[in-house]
């Protein structure tokens, strides 16, 4: 029995060639929630969504988000709305006074849909309608997840981190934005003074993910602070993978990141910018995987393979090593 976190593109990647050394049938993959947005009324939760488009095959993977070859008339239709009404474009975040009013889970993290600034496919915006309608009618995201997860036919199990509301904030010299914010709108250009997972300390864990993380755990070359950084915030989680055997994949070759912000990131909570960094990112961590040209040292065993995934086979190599260093821990 092995359990992933998940987040960002860097563990979907490698859950694309997991099946190679761990059965899927024997494999959780509990999912960061900290960067789902409400957008226009709808939730969009993107890295359950990457999850659950990858395990059906849908999944768009030039970006690594939304569905291959989705059309996105709905999209367009609102920029020009936007435009032929005189609107404002671009990232809307409500006011604070708005953010907590209404949904629960949508908490710190609600957006106007005026010429939205995320491009959200029509097949995918589908889904958000779906999962929106399932919330308000009653479920937790625990439960829709699941609904999803059966409905689409995934081999692994899936869960969200939590059923609660935890917003990745990282705050700028120009105020704060929600991660989406400064990724997608921003391109991760402004300078980070902090991030904050904000609601994380009344959250709790989802169902079943404490039990999951009984298992062994690999840690995916996601993000540390964005992507896996939301979970270690919520009660109990860090405890428990202090308690089993965790593996972490390097997202670094030393300082060099593969892609996304973590190098930036990391330095903004006063960490190391390089696989070295992983020992305060990760100070659970009882192996590592990192790549044949990094020359890190550790006290934890170290496995080194080619860490660069470019497709299933890439991802079968690391994921083998993976189970390799599970094995040294």
């Amino acid at each position: 029995m092995v359990t992933f976190l998940s987040g960002g593109t860097g563990t979907p990647k490698l859950l694309d060639g997991a099946a190679a050394a761990f059965s899927p049938e024997d494999t959780t993959v509990v999912a960061n929630t900290g960067d789902d947005v409400e957008l226009g009324g709808l939730l969009v939760c993107p890295d359950l969504d990457t999850l659950i488009f990858q395990g059906a095959g849908l999944l768009d993977r030039d970006t690594w988000w939304g569905i291959g070859g989705d059309t996105e008339r709905t999209h367009d239709a609102l920029g020009d709305i936007a435009g032929a009404l005189g609107l404002e474009t671009g990232p809307q975040y409500l006011p604070d006074e708005r953010q907590t009013e209404g949904r629960h889970l949508a908490a710190w993290r609600r957006f106007s849909g005026v010429a939205e600034f995320m491009t959200i496919g029509d097949r995918d915006r589908a889904v958000h309608i779906t999962r929106t309608s399932l919330l308000d009618e009653g479920r937790t995201l625990s439960e829709v997840t699941d609904r999803f997860a059966d409905g689409f036919d995934l081999a692994v199990d899936l869960l969200p981190m939590s059923d609660d509301p935890v917003a990745s904030l990282v705050h700028t010299p120009g105020g704060k934005q929600h991660f989406q914010e400064f990724w997608v709108a921003n391109r991760g250009e402004p300078e980070v003074e902090q991030v904050e997972f904000r609601g994380a300390s009344e959250a709790d864990p989802a169902p079943g993910v404490l039990e999951a993380l009984q298992d062994d755990v690999v840690i995916g070359p996601s993000n540390p602070v964005t992507s896996i950084g939301p979970m270690l915030s919520i009660d109990g989680v860090g405890e428990a993978l202090r308690e089993t055997k965790v593996v972490a994949v390097s997202p670094f070759v030393e300082d060099e990141v593969f892609s996304g912000p973590a190098g930036k990131l990391m330095e903004a909570v006063g960490g190391e910018a390089s696989t070295a960094g992983l020992k305060t990112a990760y100070p659970f961590a009882d192996a590592f995987v990192l790549d044949e040209a990094d020359g890190t040292e550790f006290e934890e065993p170290v496995v080194r393979t080619d860490t660069e995934m470019n497709g299933p086979e890439d991802a079968a190599r690391v994921a083998r090593a993976a189970a390799e260093a599970l094995e040294a821990a």
